[in-house]
């Protein structure tokens, strides 16, 4: 009987062990391969950067042709201009189209001191070409004085071809045209910010509400059980059915403000349904964790139900109601079939809480979504996801801890 019962836990450890390190294996799998893919591309200048590219025409007054030393660098590919102080190189895009690329400029090149000629609020502001500018045209004046033009566009030159024109014919730099690179996610970013504010200051107050009204108030009865179990029900409702109540529901109530199309509003209305039976669930478990001697303590000695519920029973479950903040936060960043729905597909590099935009977990949805999907981008947004969840589950903890100490004290 020892030996097959020892045979029996020898068993049971074994599959514990290796269903343990399964788990761990197949999430440091996905570490790696979101880190391997993303990390080249993420920067500081993807977070920082619009996702759409700009288009600029700037001129230029006094762009005359100069001596410039060339500027040292590894890249073999690199075209150094000489008259303008300026390297140009060639680059293929995420879509496979050509790219001729401002890698680096002389601290006194002309470029420097460009005026945009651009329609819009832009149009008139001097502002120096950009490293990393895609060059579509260049127009330069030669040495008898007539407007000629290198570039991809109209002349599909590559950045050899294009210096050594400015090199042998340009006696001066008239116009280039060229595109901002793109490809940031600041929008996103602060549409996420957006949301996860929105969400909170809708969700928390009604969520914290409903549990301290059930658990501390409410008699113990069918109705309360009936309400107990609908929050449950409505905590394993896939979130595209949210999605869809959003659209043909909540959006009456974002159209009495005005709103007549998806929006953040609607969106951090959706998301304020969703969250409701977690906060609900976790607080009210926060709730049944404080001991009941207090309540008595505190009753006994004069106070009135409510004092003690908001001086007693709230500051001893801040722990558990903290840790529901924060987990709602990590939904609604990681959140996205629901979303689709109700604050739209479209990336917006200047989002507004009356229009649609993408969170970051909508932002991977719609650069997958294309006929040549952007997974190096994906991977870095994914990763810039899966830092925030951490740093999320790492503050619930030390929060936990602190609280927790300083009432042990």
């Amino acid at each position: 009987m020892n030996k097959a019962r020892r045979r029996k836990d020898l068993v049971r450890t074994l599959i514990t062990w290796i269903s343990s390190a399964l788990a761990v294996f197949v999430l440091f799998s996905i570490f790696v391969f979101v880190f391997k893919r993303g990390a080249k591309t993420f920067s500081w200048s993807m977070l920082k950067d619009d996702y759409w590219s700009k288009n600029y025409l700037v001129a230029f007054k006094d762009a005359t042709a100069n001596d410039f030393t060339p500027i040292k660098s590894d890249n073999e590919d690199e075209h150094f201009s000489k008259k303008f102080g300026f390297s140009l190189v060639d680059d293929i895009d995420k879509e496979n189209n050509r790219l001729m690329v401002i890698t680096s400029m002389s601290a006194m090149s002309p470029l420097h001191e460009g005026t945009i000629t651009t329609a819009g609020v832009d149009k008139g502001k001097v502002t120096p070409v950009p490293i990393d500018a895609r060059i579509r045209r260049i127009d330069y004046i030669d040495n008898e004085g007539n407007t000629k033009s290198t570039g991809l566009l109209g002349q599909d030159h590559t950045a050899e071809e294009a210096i050594k024109r400015l090199e042998t014919e340009a006696n001066a730099i008239k116009e280039i045209y060229y595109q901002t690179a793109g490809g940031g996610i600041r929008g996103s970013i602060i549409s996420t910010l957006m949301l996860i504010g929105l969400t909170l200051l809708f969700s928390l107050p009604l969520g914290i509400s409903a549990a301290i009204y059930l658990h501390e108030i409410a008699p113990r009865n069918k109705i309360t059980d009936l309400i107990r179990a609908a929050v449950e029900m409505l905590a394993g409702v896939p979130s595209i059915i949210f999605g869809l109540m959003g659209v043909s529901m909540l959006f009456r109530i974002t159209n009495l403000f005005g709103i007549t199309t998806q929006s953040v509003l609607l969106g951090s209305f959706t998301m304020t349904v969703m969250l409701l039976p977690l906060i609900m669930r976790q607080t009210e478990e926060a709730l049944i964790v404080v001991p009941d001697s207090l309540r008595m303590a505190s009753l006994s000695l004069g106070a009135s139900t409510t004092q003690t519920i908001f001086r007693v029973i709230l500051p001893n479950a801040l722990p558990g109601i903290l840790s529901a903040t924060l987990l709602s936060m990590s939904r609604i960043i990681g959140e996205s079939a629901a979303l689709i729905f109700t604050m739209g597909t479209a990336i917006s590099d200047y989002p507004r809480v009356s229009q649609g935009a993408t969170t970051l977990a909508v932002h991977i949805w719609s650069v997958m979504a294309g006929e040549q999907p952007n997974f190096e981008l994906a991977t870095a947004i994914s990763l810039l996801i899966l830092a925030l969840v951490l740093v999320l589950n790492l503050t619930v903890k030390l929060l936990t801890h602190r609280i927790n100490r300083k009432w042990q004290v």
